[in-house]
């Protein structure tokens, strides 16, 4: 990494539980290629600001984590169809003060779901109705799948995100179980206060077929070391945060790194 310089380029993440995962792997690739820019990760204390400095300092790209993801829209200027599809945003790319704002969530979703060449007749349970529930759900809809309900407390997010799809929308698992389940709410993830929970109960863990946490902090959340546990295939949030890093890397840049730079970045960001 260069040393800092009044010509280096900064890109920066916004998160209210921030981790060194994107960190990692933004700063590694500028490494590798040769780039004078550099990356910090930030909590921020009061959203607007935030965003207004990223416009004024001129900072080229935002990262945008739980849960910001549907707050941010009202300060950005131009919404990419792929936020604007699903109402969330998770990168803000800067140019003269123009901030547009995409959603590379949905791209590492649907990428995951055609890798692990996941059956489109499973039925599926995706647990919360925030923004990256929306990247889940309509990525699912898009693949192709049809016996889908929402899990969300919240009774009004999570019937519109259910209906907008035309999916199902239940309030609780009570005993429920599905072919494939999935975590898109803050449990387990590290710092909080239901760092322990495992997002699914037992019984839903034992009935599956696929679990998938979207939690990426830690790579091994205790859902993904439960279902682990049980024998049970995974897909992981570390492998989420590689996806939509990499495709935020490139709207930032211009610059698709090679699959051994993608590798060795990942490797390096997972090595903490």
């Amino acid at each position: 990494m260069p040393i800092l310089n009044k010509d280096m380029t900064l890109c920066i993440s916004l998160s209210a539980r921030p981790s060194n995962n994107g960190t990692r792997f933004h700063n590694h690739l500028y490494g590798q290629l040769d780039l004078n820019w550099i990356y910090k990760a930030f909590a921020p204390t009061n959203l607007e600001q935030a965003i207004a400095g990223v416009r004024g300092l001129g900072i080229r790209g935002c990262a945008i984590s739980m849960p910001y993801k549907e707050d941010v829209i009202a300060l950005v200027d131009e919404m990419d169809p792929s936020a604007k599809a699903i109402d969330s945003v998770n990168t803000i790319v800067n140019t003269d003060g123009h901030l547009k704002a995409y959603n590379t969530d949905y791209t590492a979703i649907e990428q995951l779901l055609a890798t692990n060449a996941v059956p489109t007749d499973y039925s599926v349970l995706v647990q919360g109705a925030g923004g990256m529930a929306k990247a889940t759900v309509a990525a699912l809809r898009d693949a192709g799948f049809t016996d889908v309900t929402v899990l969300a407390r919240n009774e009004a997010a999570g019937r519109a995100l259910a209906d907008q799809y035309g999916f199902q929308w239940r309030a609780a698992i009570d005993g429920g179980t599905a072919d494939l389940i999935i975590n898109v709410t803050p449990l387990g993830m590290a710092g909080g206060t239901e760092a322990d929970t495992v997002a699914f109960p037992a019984e839903a863990i034992e009935a599956a077929r696929l679990v998938f946490d979207v939690v990426a902090l830690p790579a091994e959340t205790p859902l993904i070391r439960a279902a682990r546990a049980a024998g049970k295939p995974v897909i992981t949030g570390a492998e989420v945060a590689t996806i939509q890093a990499l495709e935020q890397f490139v709207l930032y840049t211009g610059v698709r790194p090679t699959p051994d730079q993608v590798r060795a970045a990942e490797e390096f960001m997972r090595a903490q």
